[in-house]
């Protein structure tokens, strides 16, 4: 039996859940995907994708266990889903979300703070040793960089990713998509405070879907 206060807690996240997600390319550190995890839920993300194109990741990769320590807990509150291909990745983002960008530095990208993340958007985020894959960017809208003036020339994964988030909390905050501006439909939010409540009678389930 779920105590009232739980129940109302659930209801306000599943209410504040946000139409814009996150998808993470050949991504090595489940660390620091349990990070990105975190901040995603704390901004009201109710997903994200998992992509991994490299042979060698594919194979590794098979059974990530995202640590709940490093994600506090946030895993169990976020669908995650895993792809190995690229194109049926991008088909899925596609059925939910108008646009997808990828931060990737290219003549024609655009400054995180140009961007207008009050949209059903996804952002792509490739590894530091590589960045984005070129079929990635080839199959995305367009491209952003976040603004650096010191003498490094990325941020960590998960640090990028909360940078950006947060960006998009901002906007989507002034928008009202926190209080009296919803973005989700009611039927949405109240198949998401279903879930919730079934997460929390079934603890012991691990919540990852592929």
């Amino acid at each position: 039996m779920i105590n009232p206060a739980r129940a109302e807690k659930f209801r306000r996240v599943a209410d504040l859940r946000q139409n814009f997600t996150l998808i993470l390319e050949n991504i090595h550190d489940s660390h620091n995907i349990g990070a990105v995890l975190r901040s995603a839920d704390s901004v009201g993300l109710k997903e994200i994708f998992l992509l991994y194109t490299e042979p060698e990741l594919q194979k590794k990769q098979k059974n990530i266990l995202l640590g709940k320590r490093t994600s506090g807990g946030a895993r169990k509150w976020i669908d995650v889903y895993q792809y190995f291909d690229l194109d049926a990745c991008i088909a899925h983002v596609r059925k939910n979300y108008d646009r997808i960008f990828t931060t990737h530095l290219s003549e024609d990208s655009r400054d995180l703070y140009s961007l207008d993340l009050t949209q059903k958007v996804a952002l792509l985020f490739g590894n530091e040793r590589d960045g984005v894959s070129p079929a990635a960017v080839a199959a995305a809208d367009g491209n952003f960089t976040i603004p650096q003036v010191g003498m490094a020339e990325s941020l960590n994964i998960s640090v990028a990713a909360a940078v950006t988030m947060y960006e998009a909390h901002r906007q989507r905050k002034a928008a009202g998509f926190y209080d009296k501006n919803l973005p989700l439909p009611e039927g949405e939010r109240d198949a998401l405070y279903a879930e919730y409540l079934e997460k929390h009678e079934e603890k012991n389930r691990v919540w990852f879907a592929k």
